[in-house]
């Protein structure tokens, strides 16, 4: 007669991804928080010194308002791919994912639109150098996002039906993303 122990409780689930996740977009606030408070700074002084912004330099407004828009409807199918990841349809989900990777690169080339009809130099001010390095940094935040959905999709796609924390991170970051530039079109385009 063997005489044995029931087994202990399974461990609680730990969510590295979604808290690594979550420190990931608290960095990038951060980052783009400091970035656009020394645009406010610098566009501050400017304004008390009379200057204006370059005239000769117009940003098309309708791609920068459609940017937002895809931002937002980014996120509106990140949150699909959640939904249908959490009741296991893996069609939906590689359908979400999949139109939020068009959605992605969708908004790098209407920034991309965005510089080429602006035809500002790089080096032409601090105006320009400070506008090409908050913009560029969204750039460099939204291909991370687009890096993130593809590795998203191979983990819920490739067989691991539950395990939808990864899905549920990678909305995370696209609210992070949207927040961000939310911020960043009204001070940078809208406020210019």
């Amino acid at each position: 007669m063997t005489l044995a122990l029931p087994a202990g409780p399974s461990p609680a689930p730990r969510r590295q991804i979604f808290v690594g996740t979550a420190l990931a977009g608290l960095a990038g606030t951060m980052m783009m928080g400091g970035m656009l408070a020394v645009w406010a700074l610098i566009r501050q002084r400017a304004v008390d010194a009379g200057e204006r912004f370059p005239v000769k330099f117009i940003i098309p407004e309708v791609a920068t308002n459609v940017m937002l828009i895809t931002i937002f409807a980014l996120c509106l199918f990140a949150q699909w791919a959640v939904y249908s990841a959490r009741r296991g349809d893996r069609s939906h989900t590689g359908l979400a994912l999949g139109v939020v990777l068009v959605l992605g690169i969708a908004f790098i080339n209407a920034q991309a639109f965005v510089y080429t009809q602006m035809e500002m130099p790089l080096a032409g001010s601090g105006y320009a150098t400070m506008f090409y390095a908050i913009t560029g940094t969204m750039v460099a935040i939204v291909i991370a996002g687009l890096v993130y959905t593809v590795v998203a999709a191979f983990r819920s796609l490739g067989g691991r039906d539950r395990e939808y924390e990864v899905i549920s991170a990678h909305a995370m970051y696209w609210y992070f993303t949207a927040a961000a530039y939310a911020a960043l079109w009204f001070l940078v385009y809208v406020t210019k």
